[in-house]
């Protein structure tokens, strides 16, 4: 689910450059052809796609993987599991990783971990990490800075 090139030392050339996602991002045709897959897969109707984003359980701004498999995933778009959000999370957890206020390690566990926690313990302007104890410790075990990677 990771990119390897993407570690605490090198998030100044990666993820915390402007334009690195881009990028790095497999093509637009590419990533709709493996949506189109996992919605069948799934069962979803051609019909119901545009209700689903292809979701990359790591987001690329947090040092996911742009295209492996065991990285991508189904969300509806909207609601409080969302992409929507996911994806504001997932900047906001960015921003503070390259502010040095969390480490990349920590933002990872978050946003595999109960992401939705995070997402209500964050403002627009403060990196309070005070809830990501709960959000990675969650369902997955981990304690934030502790155990494997995601």
């Amino acid at each position: 689910m990771l990119d390897e090139r993407v570690t605490q030392q090198s998030i100044g050339e990666t993820i915390c450059r402007p334009g690195y996602a881009s990028a790095v991002a497999p093509p637009f045709d590419e990533l709709m052809a493996h949506k189109d897959r996992m919605l069948a897969e799934r069962g979803i109707d051609a019909d119901d796609g545009a209700d689903f984003a292809l979701d990359r359980r790591v987001p690329v701004v947090l040092g996911g993987s742009p295209d492996a498999p065991s990285n991508l995933g189904l969300l509806p778009w909207a609601g409080r599991q969302g992409e929507r959000r996911k994806a504001r999370a997932a900047v906001m957890l960015k921003r503070c990783v390259c502010e040095g206020t969390i480490s990349l390690a920590e933002a990872q566990a978050a946003i595999v971990g109960d992401w939705s926690v995070v997402y209500s313990g964050f403002s627009q302007t403060s990196c309070d990490v005070s809830r990501l104890d709960v959000a990675t410790s969650a369902e997955s075990g981990r304690a934030a800075g502790h155990g494997s990677q995601p």
